[in-house]
């Protein structure tokens, strides 16, 4: 029912439906024997198909206009993307020629930094040196760094200790304060001991040459005694002689003798070897200087009554005391 009044598909005819019948007839061919032929379709038929086709061709012309438009919107892209692959290709070229260029620079800077390498070897031994040379010094400076800190930690203690070292820096002043004073209050007691030593010193000098006078008057008179005929073997002052001595016992004075003393000190008293105090003549030496002192001592009974003094000269002094001495003369 559905097919009713319409022509059959295209594909059922040979030709598409567009074939006459007899065409084969006049075609020369044989007529065709047999069954008869189907009858053509109707006109409807043709008329739908041409409705068909003339939709089938509108929207061929269509499409056709459609891809022409395609075609030239795409030949036109085409035209820019020539002239864009034109533009790239000169853009190319000069980028190759600037790459060229580059690459020559390139070539030429690492030609000369590898000369230049080449030329800075000894320097990277001198490097390697002074790094070694730097990483010394740093261990030497941390070294130094750790004995500054033992050193300041040192002194911050003794800074703690500052208080009492002023305290002993004070008293140490007021001693030197009470030692100046006493300095100069010596220095005066000094002056004017020197002034009376200076004095004594001139005194004694007049006496020692008194005493060399004396000494010289005695030999003189000693020698005059023996040759005033005296018996042979006669001492001076003994009772056997013939004549007795010029000056007699009226002073107290004996036969002349020398011997050797030991001293008790430089102004202490002093004795022969039997322990009898003489009349001595003495020099004492001290460290600093020499001083002479006189002293010509006539003696009685009592050991401690002392006469007038001369100038004595001694030997053998140590510490600026007198330890023996050597009599000039003396009188017992």
């Amino acid at each position: 029912m559905a097919g009713r009044g319409r022509m059959p598909p295209r594909h059922a005819f040979p030709d598409g439906g567009r074939r006459h019948p007899y065409a084969d007839v006049a075609e020369g061919r044989p007529f065709p024997r047999g069954p008869p032929q189907p009858r053509p379709p109707p006109p409807a038929v043709y008329e739908e198909e041409i409705e068909l086709q003339r939709a089938e061709i509108q929207r061929l012309v269509a499409d056709n206009r459609r891809l022409l438009d395609d075609r030239m919107g795409l030949q036109r892209e085409l035209g820019m993307a020539k002239e864009e692959m034109h533009h790239l290709n000169l853009v190319i070229n000069d980028i190759r020629a600037d790459k060229e260029v580059q690459m020559r620079e390139l070539i030429e800077k690492g030609m000369k930094m590898e000369a230049d390498l080449r030329a800075t070897e000894p320097l990277r031994n001198e490097v390697v040196q002074l790094r070694a040379e730097a990483q010394k010094l740093s261990a030497l400076r941390q070294e130094q760094v750790q004995g500054l800190t033992q050193e300041l930690s040192r002194a911050q203690a003794d800074a703690q200790q500052l208080p009492v070292l002023r305290g002993e820096i004070d008293g140490l002043r007021q001693e030197v304060m009470r030692v100046r004073t006493a300095l100069e209050y010596e220095k005066k007691g000094n002056s004017e001991l020197v002034e009376q030593r200076q004095a004594m010193e001139k005194n004694l000098v007049s006496m020692a040459r008194e005493l060399e006078k004396l000494r010289a008057e005695l030999t003189s008179g000693e020698a005059r005694n023996w040759g005033a005929g005296g018996a042979y073997g006669m001492k001076h002052s003994s009772p056997d002689a013939a004549f007795a001595p010029s000056y007699g016992d009226g002073y107290g004075l004996r036969s002349m003798h020398s011997a050797y003393f030991n001293i008790d000190g430089a102004y202490g008293s002093w004795h022969d070897v039997e322990g009898h105090p003489e009349d001595v003549v003495l020099a004492i030496h001290t460290s600093q200087r020499m001083h002479i002192y006189a002293m010509f001592n006539v003696f009685g009974t009592d050991t401690n009554q002392w006469s007038s003094g001369f100038g004595i000269s001694a030997i053998g002094s140590k510490d600026g005391k007198v330890s023996s001495c050597k009599p000039l003369c003396y009188v017992v």
